[in-house]
């Protein structure tokens, strides 16, 4: 899932060459449904098409092309984070963990609580083998948004499986379950974690 499915972005069209300015993001959390982040950015109407565009071949599976024209957007959009996260999960997805870092921590540079890009950087760090960093990062997504499921259940796979701090797992599946009742493997992987620890 890419950054305009699972947040807002405001790009306003403008004039090609109106100097992009950037004001500060805001991050509307909605405790039932979610979290909201926008950004306003006026920048060219071409380069948001393209934007979509990109977008159009992320989704579509179609990574090597839609990074292409995500660079460029980047380049002409260099105070948006969308672009920035984007290319790294597509870069995470094409096996390339360096580029996707790299991406990464310049959307935080951008904006250093955007819980998209931690939980992205988290995820990143767990397959390079970096733990504690990754470990870092997922909660800094949940100091955000308490709510962020993703975040928790990354975090609580961290604990279980690569840290075996399994009160942390345990604390992690649990406020993961209290937002997704529904998912049977997390409640099957809390039960066996119960046995494990004697709960």
């Amino acid at each position: 899932m890419f950054v305009m499915m699972t947040g807002a972005l405001l790009l306003a069209g403008c004039n090609a060459t109106t100097k992009p300015q950037r004001k500060a993001a805001n991050i509307e959390i909605q405790e039932a449904v979610g979290f909201t982040i926008t950004e306003e950015i006026h920048i060219a109407e071409e380069v948001r098409l393209r934007y979509y565009e990109a977008l159009n071949y992320l989704l579509d599976g179609q990574l090597e092309q839609g990074i292409v024209i995500l660079e460029k957007v980047a380049a002409a959009a260099p105070l948006v984070t969308a672009p920035r996260i984007d290319l790294g999960m597509a870069y995470h997805r094409q096996g390339d963990l360096d580029a996707a870092e790299r991406n990464l921590l310049q959307a935080l540079d951008l904006n250093a609580d955007h819980p998209v890009a931690h939980n992205e950087l988290g995820i990143v760090y767990r397959k390079a083998g970096r733990f504690a960093a990754a470990k870092r990062h997922y909660e800094a997504a949940i100091a955000v948004f308490p709510g962020y499921h993703h975040a928790r259940r990354n975090l609580a796979i961290l604990c279980d499986l690569y840290l075996g701090d399994y009160d942390c797992a345990l604390d992690q599946y649990e406020a993961y379950l209290a937002t997704v009742p529904a998912d049977e493997e997390a409640s099957m992987w809390v039960t066996d974690l119960r046995n494990r620890v004697g709960k």
